[in-house]
């Protein structure tokens, strides 16, 4: 038996979004990174982009369980002695809730030239207007959400 392998000439991209308000962000990270990885299709293969287009509204209104809001920092090193910067979570939330998401995403993806072309695949939005109504995207619901 012959094991498919996929090329770039042979994968349909669709686009979907997704709603994430009232979802738990650690669950809407993995979905959509099983979406843009492209574990969702029959035709995955590790070594080529299978993925798809995902939009992501309402980023704002992602909610976190328990005490992250203030116990989850977001931590970057700049190189040099004491260039350690914290940042609480609660804040990145309230200022810039789409950065946060996107370094979940990443996170989620594989560490090298294909991750980073898969990350390219994700548009996230505060609100619930987004410029890609001409690709006619499909809405996904995640399951697990408080509403």
């Amino acid at each position: 038996m012959k094991t498919y392998m996929a090329n770039q000439n042979n994968i349909e991209r669709k686009w979907y979004v997704i709603d994430g308000e009232g979802i738990p962000f650690g669950r809407l990270a993995s979905q959509v990174a099983y979406i843009l990885r492209g574990k969702n299709k029959p035709i995955f293969t590790p070594n080529v982009d299978t993925g798809d287009y995902v939009i992501i509204i309402n980023s704002d209104k992602v909610v976190l369980t328990g005490k992250k809001l203030t116990q989850k920092y977001f931590k970057t090193y700049s190189g040099y002695q004491s260039g350690l910067k914290e940042t609480q979570f609660k804040k990145m939330m309230e200022e810039k809730s789409d950065v946060a998401l996107l370094r979940a995403i990443k996170g989620m993806l594989p560490k090298n030239a294909l991750g980073r072309k898969m990350v390219k695949k994700v548009k996230i939005y505060k609100g619930v207007e987004h410029p890609h109504d001409a690709q006619h995207p499909e809405l996904i619901t995640i399951k697990g959400g408080r509403k």
